[in-house]
Formats: C-alpha cells, structure tokens, sequence
C-alpha cells in the first residue's frame, strides 16, 4: 500500500464502491461482465464487505454498466446479476446497502463515472452521507475523478503491472493505493 500511510479514516461511515475490479473481476479490456457467470468475486471481496457491514458502515456500489446501452444485456439481466451477488455475499455474511448502476453509452447523461449523477443519487438517498464522511474505491481513473470531483478521499485498487498512461494519472491523484478491497479494509478502516 503506498499514499498516506498514516491517513486515518476512522471517520468514514459510507463506502462507495465500483464494482468491476473491486468486488469482481474485471473483464479483459474491451469486453463486459454480462451475466452471473462471468462475475467472479475477487479473493477476500466478500469478507470485507463483511467486515464493513460489522464496523456500522454503508457499503454502496457505483457502477457504469455501458454494456446495457450497447445492448449486450439487459436491465433486467443486470438486476439478476446484483441479485445473485446479493444472495452470494450474504453467504459470507455481507450485504450491499445499496447499488446505483449508471446503463449509458458516453455522454448521454451525468451519471456515468468520472460524472458524479450515481453519487448525488446516493446522497438524496442516505442523507447522512457527506463527501467528509464517505470514500470511494476504485480500479480506474474515472472512479478517482468521480470521487474527487465530489470531494471525498478516494482509493485506488492498483495492479502494479498494469502501465496504462489513464492508471498512472489515477495513481496520481488517488488519495492512498491498495492491492485490493480487502487490504484496505484490513490496514485503514479495521474489523
């Protein structure tokens, strides 16, 4: 893990969320995660949801999911496919307090990430959630920039192999890196 080491984030009481490359694992670059087959939780995923779900935090997904405006699945797939992470999360004793899925191509609306639409929805939802007391976690520059852009401390989950010029930027404007969901639960936020 590197970015502030000492940063202390015992104030965080909403954990925003992508799902693909944080929760699952994210398709080949190009493609989509199109039906409950596909999605593969990452190792550790489930428990840290787990034990954000224990700690009394909110555990929110923010999702862009274009392959629905590129007709490769349908809304109602989708939904099914949330479902069934529920129902798979729920054996580890985890749940998703909520997910907001943004379903278009770009430019087509202000909710999809790096645009902050999916945040201002979970903000008129949980009105106790603050850019000052919730986090976002991310694989992408887009979930850095949406983070930032409304002013919360943001997360990268970062594969070191990976030397994309757009993960290079995100590195550089994330607030801390961590090779994944669970060790950033481990390291910062606790049991």
């Amino acid at each position: 893990m590197s970015g502030a080491e000492a940063r202390d984030f015992r104030n965080i009481e909403f954990v925003f969320l992508d799902r693909d490359g944080v929760l699952n694992r994210p398709p080949p670059a190009g493609k989509f995660v199109t039906c409950w087959q596909e999605l593969e939780l990452l190792p550790g995923a489930a428990d840290a949801v787990a034990r954000l779900n224990r700690s009394a935090r909110k555990a929110i997904v923010v999702t862009n999911q274009r392959g629905v405006a590129l007709g490769l699945y349908s809304l109602a797939e989708l939904a099914d496919m949330h479902e069934r992470l529920q129902r798979e999360l729920a054996l580890h004793g985890a749940r998703l307090d909520a997910i907001y899925v943004c379903p278009h191509d770009e430019g087509q609306c202000d909710c999809r990430k790096p645009l902050t639409g999916l945040f201002q929805q979970a903000f008129r939802d949980f009105p106790a959630a603050r850019p000052d007391n919730s986090i976002m976690i991310g694989d992408s520059l887009r979930d850095i920039e949406a983070g930032r852009r409304v002013g919360m401390p943001t997360v990268l989950i970062d594969d070191p192999a990976c030397t994309s010029e757009e993960l290079q930027r995100a590195r550089s404007v994330a607030t801390v890196h961590a090779a994944s969901l669970a060790e950033f639960v481990h390291r910062y936020l606790g049991p």
